[in-house]
């Protein structure tokens, strides 16, 4: 384990990294009580919080085509004008 500073490791960040890639675990110490773990994102990880990540359902099986959506944007119009006229 190396904990280092935040200053330190602005100014030697390859070599940080380089010892990260080969398994060292690495510390930089900001300030007070602020403390960061620097490690490689490998192929497991993922960059988006996976409760963001959406999978397919029942929705998507409901979803109309857009001709559908014309159809019935259509005939909407239609019954507005309809309404309008009376």
């Amino acid at each position: 384990m190396l904990v280092v500073s935040s200053r330190e490791f602005r100014d030697n960040q390859k070599i940080y990294l380089d010892q990260v890639d080969e398994g060292v675990e690495l510390f930089v110490q900001r300030g007070k009580g602020k403390s960061y773990k620097i490690v490689p994102i490998t192929e497991n990880d993922t960059i988006l919080n996976k409760e963001y990540i959406l999978t397919p359902d029942e929705d998507f099986n409901r979803a109309i085509t857009m001709n559908e959506l014309l159809v019935g944007v259509k005939e909407d119009i239609r019954e507005m004008f309809r309404n309008r006229r009376k």
